[in-house]
């Protein structure tokens, strides 16, 4: 296994944050409690960049630290990076209520 940091705080979480570059094809081990997850990264994950730790239909929430942070505007398979272009933000917004 690989010795990539990530920070995954709570079992609720469909994203783990990258603490370094991960490169793509690299299988990830996040950790929160007694709880690992071995997830395979599909693509290259900036330092600071989101990864899903599990699948994420469509439309579903992305929850990052046990809070919703948007929604997935696609279908996102877990160990791809998730972003502006698979999420949708719903915090802040005055038109959606989370």
């Amino acid at each position: 296994m690989s010795t990539y940091k990530t920070l995954y705080l709570s079992e609720k979480d469909s994203v783990a944050v990258a603490l370094n570059e991960i490169p793509e094809n690299t299988t990830v081990i996040v950790k929160v409690e007694d709880v690992e997850i071995s997830v395979k990264v599909l693509e290259p994950i900036s330092f600071g960049h989101k990864f899903a730790v599990k699948a994420i239909e469509q439309g579903a929430d992305i929850i990052k630290y046990g809070e919703v942070i948007g929604a997935a505007v696609v279908a996102i398979q877990a160990g791809q990076h998730v972003h502006v272009h698979n999420l949708e933000g719903k915090r802040g917004r005055g038109d959606k209520i989370v």
